[in-house]
């Protein structure tokens, strides 16, 4: 099949600067050069097919018919040599083994802010602190057990981290079940490709989920918010793989500050509850009262040190999108060490200055809530409309503690199949990062990938879809 060749100046996974396929993209050139059209529409009818046999959807919240709809999944992989990745991995560790430590600080000793490295107002004004988690004794004093962090290739050729996902980060089912399907469909190429697995994330995240809690044989759960959420296939896939519970709020009680689930054979005390609901929702006494998803009395026992909460409550600090610009700072001050990972350029549009740059480039740049998610609240400068750019320049002048703003970065594209045949596409990367009694993480992550051309935008929410991720045991392939 013929590849078009990738837009001048942007970053291509496959095609260098002179359209020369990268050296550790030979296989994946050859068999896209070899495969048949018609034999791979029906492949991707076949993935259709299985995925929504297997259940593997979402939910897209605000939709009338309110049904699931399939992430579309795309046949060609993402690869990614093991140079790059290794570099990768030691950024990744570096820069949740900081977020951790920041976590810790503000919610102990302060240092951080005494320091004048980060204002008191934005961490102690931010909507996501918890003044309750002040001086409570964690386990290993972790607080962010599973990370998930949004990385994207820049048109230099370098990655940049673009935000920090640390509260109740998603879409590791989908890393999965798209490398199940990869196989399933095409085990061929897994034969002559040394793709380093990820397979055993369950297993991984079992472990640091056991390991959270102090007790030599914690019995855990999976707290989801019910089968309506748009998540809901991840959080019953993960439990089971793991093999305990996925429970909801009505199946859990607490008596005498310990938590219970109920079964059969009646109550089991629980030690560790991996949540999928917000810090607000957990327990009607303590956040919101009308909240039917949590459970009463859950953050009295949390506090009491009888049950481990992953991740922590109060650990949305970390990944308000006007503290990721102090991450490097971060790193700088509490592990004496100079980032691996470049953050993207950051302005704040709290400060004066940062404001008034903002309002004069808005047609130039993107703007996110900094309490935002899954692409919505945010504005695309250059193909944002006129009507856009006003209600945005009224939100920024209203509001402007609210609002970040960076430069419109060229995510780099990879190969896609798409209706007029196999084109380049924009996507960014998730790797999800675990914390326990060390830093793990499997090879690889979450390709999103823009659909739409010229898109920027590769949330499942907004239209964009997935790849399985190939991260390579050597370059020489």
């Amino acid at each position: 099949m013929l590849i078009q060749t990738p837009d001048q100046g942007l970053f291509d996974e496959l095609f260098d600067r002179d359209n020369k396929v990268r050296p550790h993209c030979r296989m994946l050139e050859q068999w896209l050069i070899n495969s048949d059209e018609t034999l791979i529409a029906e492949k991707r009818r076949e993935a259709d097919v299985l995925f929504q046999r297997l259940g593997i959807t979402f939910n897209v919240y605000g939709e009338d018919q309110g049904a699931d709809r399939l992430i579309p999944f795309d046949l060609i992989p993402r690869v990614i040599s093991a140079s790059d990745w290794h570099k990768l991995q030691s950024g990744l560790r570096q820069r949740v083994q900081a977020l951790n430590r920041f976590l810790f600080d503000i919610y102990h000793d302060y240092d951080i802010v005494k320091a004048g490295v980060i204002s008191a107002e934005q961490v102690f004004a931010n909507p996501q602190y918890q003044p309750g988690m002040q001086a409570l004794k964690l386990p290993r004093n972790l607080y962010c057990h599973i990370a998930g962090i949004d990385l994207i290739r820049n048109n230099d050729g370098d990655f940049y981290v673009l935000e920090d996902n640390l509260r109740c980060p998603s879409g590791v089912s989908y890393m999965l079940e798209n490398r199940r399907m990869m196989m399933r469909l095409f085990p061929e190429l897994f034969a002559h490709s040394p793709v380093a697995p990820v397979e055993h994330y369950p297993n991984l995240l079992g472990e640091t989920l056991r390991a959270a809690s102090l007790k030599p044989d914690p019995t855990v759960v999976v707290l989801t918010p019910g089968r309506f959420n748009s998540a809901y296939f991840e959080h019953a896939f993960l439990a089971r793989q793991m093999g305990v519970e996925l429970v909801e709020g009505a199946d859990l009680f607490v008596h005498q500050n310990k938590v219970f689930m109920k079964t059969t054979v009646g109550p089991q005390q629980v030690d560790v509850i991996y949540r999928r609901i917000d810090d607000d929702f957990l327990d009607p006494l303590a956040g919101n009262p009308d909240s039917m998803l949590g459970v009463p009395g859950l953050y009295s026992a949390y506090r009491t040190g009888n049950v481990v909460l992953t991740n922590a409550m109060g650990t949305g600090v970390g990944d308000d999108k006007s503290i990721y610009p102090y991450v490097p700072d971060m790193i700088r001050f509490y592990l004496d060490e100079e980032p691996i990972l470049k953050n993207v350029p950051t302005w704040q549009c709290r400060k004066k200055k940062d404001l008034q740059y903002v309002l004069d480039h808005l047609p130039e740049l993107v703007v996110k809530e900094a309490q935002g998610a899954g692409g919505y609240g945010m504005l695309i400068g250059p193909k944002a409309s006129k009507q856009e750019l006003a209600t945005f320049r009224s939100l920024l002048k209203a509001r402007p503690q609210d609002y970040i703003a960076q430069p419109t970065l060229s995510l780099s594209t990879c190969p896609t199949f798409v209706d007029e045949g196999i084109a380049p596409r924009h996507l960014d990367l998730r790797p999800f990062v675990l914390s326990g009694k060390k830093i793990q993480m499997v090879p690889g992550g979450l390709t999103r990938v823009a659909l739409k051309k010229g898109s920027l935008v590769v949330n499942s929410s907004q239209g964009g879809g997935t790849k399985d991720t190939w991260v390579l045991e050597d370059d020489l392939c």
